[in-house]
C-alpha cells in the first residue's frame, strides 16, 4: 500500500486510537483494561459512568469539532486558491459565536440549555444565506472574501458591545469562556444537536470535491471545462457554513485548526484540493483531540481552554505557511 493509499486509513486508525486514550486521562487515571471493559459494558458502574458520561462525550465532541473544521478549511482554501484560507474567513464563525454571545447575554440559556447552541446555528445560517446569495450575484472570490471580513469585523464589534453592557460578572464570565472555545462537559446530547448540520455540511463539501480539482486550473478553464463557478462557490460556501455552524454550536469558537491541518495534508495527496479534505478532516480531529487531552493534563489550577491551545500553535503554524507561501513567490 503506498502512503497516498495509506493516509486515510492511518489517520481513521490514529484518530480512533487517540479517542481511547483521551478516556485513559483524567484526574483519575483509568488503565487501558478498565475503559475498554467500560466502553463493552463489562466495568462497574463507576467506569462506565466516567468513561460514558464524560470523558467519550468529550473525546469525541473534540474530534467531531475538527474533523469539521478541517473539512470546511480545505474546501475554503480549494475554492479560493489560497493555503491562508479558513472557516472564519467567511465570517460564519464569528456570526455562530455573536449569536450565542446574544443568547448568554439576554438570559437565554435559563429557559432552556438548548438555546446556546441553537443560537450558534442559527446565527450560522444567516451568515451561510447572506454570503450564499453573495455567491449567486457576484463572479468576484474576492468579494466573497470582503464580505466575509466585513462580517466578521461587524459580529467581533457587537460581541465587544455585548460584553462591554454584561448585566453582571457572570454573564461577562459565560460569554468569554464560550468565546474561549471548549468542549468541557460535552455531552452526547450536545453532540446529536450539532451532529446533523456538520454532516449535511459535510456531505455538500464532498459532493462538490471534484469542482476543487478543476480550480486548481483557474476560474477560466475550469468553466471552459464545464464547471458551473456559481454552483460551485454556493455548494462549497454553504457546505462550510453549516459545518462550521455546527463545530461553533459545540465548542465554541476555535481557530487556525482549519488551516494548519490541510497544508500538512496537501503534500500528501499531490497538491489536489478534493484529495486532501477527507485527510484534513481526520487530522484536524485528531489533533484537536490530542489539544484536548493537553489542556487536561496541564498543571493549572483554571483549565485553559481548547481555543487557546488551539491558537498557541495553530498561529506560530500560520505565520510560518504565511512565510512559506511569500518566499515560494519571491
Amino acid at each position: 500500500m503506498t502512503a497516498r493509499a495509506a493516509l486515510v486509513p492511518g489517520l481513521a486508525a490514529a484518530g480512533a486510537a487517540a479517542i481511547i486514550a483521551a478516556c485513559l486521562i483524567g484526574s483519575t487515571p483509568l488503565p487501558l483494561g478498565r475503559v475498554l471493559a467500560a466502553l463493552v459494558g463489562a466495568a462497574s458502574p463507576g467506569d462506565t459512568l466516567v468513561v460514558w458520561s464524560i470523558r467519550l462525550p468529550r473525546a469525541l465532541a473534540a474530534f467531531v469539532v475538527g474533523a469539521a473544521l478541517g473539512l470546511s478549511g480545505a474546501a475554503l482554501q480549494g475554492l479560493l486558491r489560497n493555503p491562508l484560507a479558513e472557516p472564519g474567513v467567511l465570517g460564519v464563525s464569528a456570526s455562530a459565536s455573536l449569536a450565542a454571545t446574544f443568547a448568554l447575554y439576554y438570559g437565554l440559556v435559563a429557559v432552556s440549555p438548548w438555546a446556546l447552541p441553537a443560537a450558534a446555528i442559527i446565527g450560522a445560517l444567516a451568515a451561510t444565506a447572506l454570503i450564499a446569495f453573495a455567491a449567486i450575484h457576484t463572479r468576484s472570490v474576492v468579494t466573497l472574501i470582503l464580505i466575509g471580513v466585513g462580517l466578521s469585523s461587524f459580529s467581533g464589534a457587537a460581541m465587544s458591545m455585548l460584553m462591554n453592557f454584561a448585566p453582571n460578572p457572570f454573564s461577562l464570565s459565560d460569554m468569554i469562556n464560550w468565546m474561549l472555545g471548549s468542549v468541557a462537559n460535552r455531552s452526547f446530547d450536545d453532540i446529536a444537536l450539532a451532529a446533523p448540520f456538520m454532516a449535511a455540511g459535510g456531505g455538500v463539501l464532498l459532493a462538490a470535491r471534484r469542482g476543487l480539482s478543476a480550480l486548481t486550473l483557474g476560474e477560466e478553464a475550469a468553466s471552459g471545462m464545464g464547471l458551473d463557478l456559481r454552483r460551485q462557490r454556493i455548494l462549497i460556501v454553504l457546505g462550510a457554513g453549516l459545518a462550521t455552524g455546527g463545530a461553533v454550536a459545540l465548542a465554541g469558537a476555535i481557530g487556525f485548526v482549519g488551516i494548519v491541518a490541510p497544508h500538512i495534508v496537501r503534500p500528501f495527496v499531490g497538491h489536489d484540493p478534493a484529495r486532501s479534505l477527507v485527510p484534513s478532516a481526520l487530522l484536524a480531529g485528531l489533533v484537536l483531540v490530542f489539544a484536548d487531552m493537553g489542556v487536561r493534563i496541564m498543571p493549572t489550577t483554571n483549565e485553559l481552554k481548547l481555543g487557546v491551545v488551539a491558537a498557541l500553535i495553530g498561529a506560530p503554524a500560520f505565520v510560518w505557511i504565511a512565510v512559506q507561501r511569500r518566499a515560494g513567490h519571491e
